[in-house]
């Protein structure tokens, strides 16, 4: 499992003219089941993505389809995780 940090790398107003094309992005990530959660920033920085895929360069593949990134309008920064505890909401997360 991965956790994604997506600083934004451009003014919001570049940003903001891709935001419905980076929503389906994700749209697309959570219906194959790549994607478990994921939410912006506060204050508006970037955004956090929760990604259950395999392995990092997977991850690196799908995440080159974001339209931030191939617009280069923010940085990403990765750090895997191996789960070994969690709330009841959260069990399926946790490593077997």
């Amino acid at each position: 499992m991965f956790i994604v940090s997506i600083t934004y790398t451009s003014p919001l107003e570049k940003i903001d003219l891709l935001i419905s094309e980076h929503v389906e992005f994700l749209d697309k990530q959570y219906s194959i089941g790549n994607f478990q959660l994921s939410g912006r920033k506060e204050p508006r920085t970037g955004g956090i993505i929760l990604a259950t895929v395999e392995d990092r360069e997977e991850l690196m593949q799908i995440l080159a389809l974001d339209p931030f990134k191939k617009e280069n309008l923010a940085s990403y920064e990765i750090t895997e995780i191996r789960p070994t505890k969690s709330s009841k909401a959260l069990e399926f997360l946790v490593d077997a």
